[in-house]
């Protein structure tokens, strides 16, 4: 694929051609050395989603996510998965500069994810620190995207 996104991005888009590559600049470097393919299991979804919240891609986030959370059969891996969301969108909205969506969404996330557990991988702590971060914003920074201990 072609370095330039001028080279691949319909004519309508150039505009945005230097963020959409800046963004999938980001994600390759995020994402190096994991599969190709779509995560084909929550497990695997929740490794490559820390990667790219860390990176700073919450939209990525949501949309790698968003799948997994529809075809959830039981409603705590489905709320869990909301939660997640719901947070990594509030992040996007603060980007954004909406403030009063993240702060909303951040509130919402961090109480679905309260006291629960998703694959193995403890969220209070990350809910803990959404909610927290409601009361810091606009100058809050993200934290560490939850992850198995290892």
């Amino acid at each position: 694929m072609a370095r330039d996104p001028r080279a691949w991005l319909d004519p309508d888009a150039a505009p945005w051609a230097s963020i959409v590559g800046e963004r999938a600049r980001r994600a390759s470097a995020a994402l190096a050395g994991a599969p190709l393919t779509p995560p084909a299991d929550v497990p695997a979804a929740l490794a490559a989603a820390a990667r790219l919240f860390d990176a700073g891609l919450f939209f990525e986030v949501h949309e790698l996510l968003e799948p997994h959370w529809r075809r959830a059969h039981d409603a705590a891996t489905r709320e869990s998965l909301q939660g997640l969301i719901q947070i990594a969108v509030a992040w996007q909205h603060l980007a954004n500069g909406n403030v009063a969506g993240a702060r909303s969404l951040l509130g919402e996330g961090g109480a679905r994810l309260h006291g629960r557990e998703l694959d193995g991988i403890a969220l209070d702590a990350f809910a803990r620190a959404a909610l927290e971060t409601v009361h810091a914003l606009p100058r809050a920074t993200p934290p560490a995207f939850p992850r198995r201990p290892r």
